[in-house]
């Protein structure tokens, strides 16, 4: 996928959340670890959304439980450099042309 489809979902996805009443606090927070693509709250919870883009098949294949892995991470170093004293959780948007839907607190 190219960087600029990769940055179009990311847009949609956060007007989304947006939309639906989320704060968007980060975008591509990166670490030695990972990237979480973003990082939003909504009722004082911190949510880390994995954004996925397919045209083809159903996004929600391409997170595998290495980039699980490396999301939790990445994850665990944001809380140590960000004060929060919230409940957190891993959502994936899925994007696609002609839909955005949020799988809420995915986890293997």
């Amino acid at each position: 996928m190219s960087l600029k489809i990769g940055n179009e979902a990311e847009d949609k996805a956060s007007s989304y959340l947006q939309k639906e009443g989320y704060a968007i606090l980060e975008r591509n927070f990166h670490s030695k670890f990972g990237e979480i693509d973003i990082i939003a709250k909504k009722e004082n919870v911190l949510h880390f959304c994995e954004v996925k883009f397919s045209q083809n098949y159903d996004p929600i294949t391409r997170i595998t439980s290495s980039k699980m892995n490396k999301i939790i991470k990445t994850i665990n170093y944001y809380l140590l450099t960000h004060a929060h004293s919230c409940d957190y959780q891993i959502d994936a948007i899925l994007v696609s042309p002609e839909n955005i839907e949020i799988i809420k607190n995915i986890s293997y």
